[in-house]
């Protein structure tokens, strides 16, 4: 029987090469020894990838197994469910009754700020892990971005709660009269306060490192949350499927914020959890969870809360506190670039 061929040997020769120089394998990882301390994790022994390679290589490294992998692409895919579920609920809910339903417009621009707010901190935290061990200066660059889309997120999540998630009580109380220009300052503070951190201290941190980051956050996530948590306390959760996701998003939260601040279980096996489990993974990926919640939840309070906004807010307030989502953005971007410049000028006086 005659043998039949679907490409021509030569040509086949001739792509191997191309393939091999699109796609080159990266060298392989290496151990915390071999690369400088500000890259090292504590407890993290192994999985390193060495510094001063090419932009390539690290982006490449997305398909490569190493101490970042799972933190890379743990928000990679909750950014890509975030926009993919927010699609499916704009086409199900679009074209309702007058006021039912999704359609753009000033009462649901909060709700695409809070959806381009969640991509935001997912994408610049997934790239920040990706990218940062290509020299110093790209470490300090990328992570002042990472801090930029927690900012970001901390405020789109205030406007979306204040807006749909609130009750009349609430709003109407002194907390939620000034609620949100002390949730803008709260986020600017926030992610002042991680710049100059991670600009400041050296390894091995220090304890006030971790507060100087902590403390902001916290003290932003108390008042952005305040909404919910009132809500939560004063009616029952029978009455509204948004309330049961508004306390697991909580919950979630408050376990993602321990393995934040506590390196664990990696403290007590150091090296075993190198790769899968060390304790950034575990809040990558609870914090994840949490935004996925939070933004089902929001779907829920959206189609409770829209039909009477435009009469309850007035649509140039609506307008109003939506365009403070850009002004908010751009403080926070012009303040990372200020702290790039400082740790600039810092690693070109030691390289002196």
């Amino acid at each position: 029987m005659p043998q039949v061929s679907f490409a021509h040997p030569s040509l086949c020769l001739n792509f191997l090469p191309l393939l091999h120089r699109l796609l080159p394998s990266n060298p392989p990882t290496v151990r915390d020894v071999d690369v400088p301390p500000l890259f090292r994790e504590r407890f993290i022994l192994t999985g390193y990838r060495p510094t001063g390679m090419s932009w390539r290589c690290y982006a490449l490294s997305l398909f490569q197994i190493h101490n970042e992998t799972l933190n890379v692409w743990s928000h990679l895919l909750a950014a890509a469910f975030v926009v993919l579920r927010f699609m499916v609920f704009a086409i199900m809910r679009g074209g309702g009754p007058e006021g039912e339903g999704f359609s753009v417009d000033a009462s649901s621009l909060p709700l695409v700020l809070y959806v381009l707010s969640a991509v935001t901190y997912l994408s610049c935290s997934a790239a920040a892990h990706l990218l940062q061990s290509h020299s110093e200066q790209a470490h300090y660059s990328l992570f002042f971005l990472d801090y930029v889309g927690v900012a970001v997120y901390q405020y789109g999540c205030a406007l979306a709660l204040c807006l749909y998630s609130s009750n009349t009580a609430w709003r109407q109380s002194m907390l939620g009269q000034v609620f949100l220009p002390a949730a803008a300052l709260l986020a600017w503070l926030s992610c002042t306060a991680c710049c100059y951190a991670k600009l400041r201290f050296r390894r091995p941190y220090p304890l006030h490192r971790k507060l100087c980051q902590l403390i902001p956050m916290g003290v932003a996530y108390l008042v952005d949350i305040s909404p919910v948590a009132h809500r939560l306390a004063t009616h029952s959760w029978t009455g509204s499927p948004a309330l049961p996701l508004h306390f697991l998003q909580v919950v979630l939260f408050m376990l993602s914020a321990f393995f934040f601040s506590c390196p664990v279980p990696e403290r007590f096996y150091p090296g075993r959890f190198d790769i899968v489990g060390h304790g950034h993974q575990l809040f990558h990926i609870l914090l994840s969870l949490c935004t996925l919640a939070q933004q089902e939840a929001l779907f829920h309070d959206f189609l409770w809360r829209r039909p009477a906004m435009v009469r309850e807010f007035g649509e140039e307030r609506l307008l109003l506190a939506c365009a403070s989502f850009p002004c908010l953005t751009l403080c926070c971007a012009l303040t990372a670039l200020a702290m790039r410049r400082q740790a600039q000028a810092q690693l070109m006086k030691e390289q002196r």
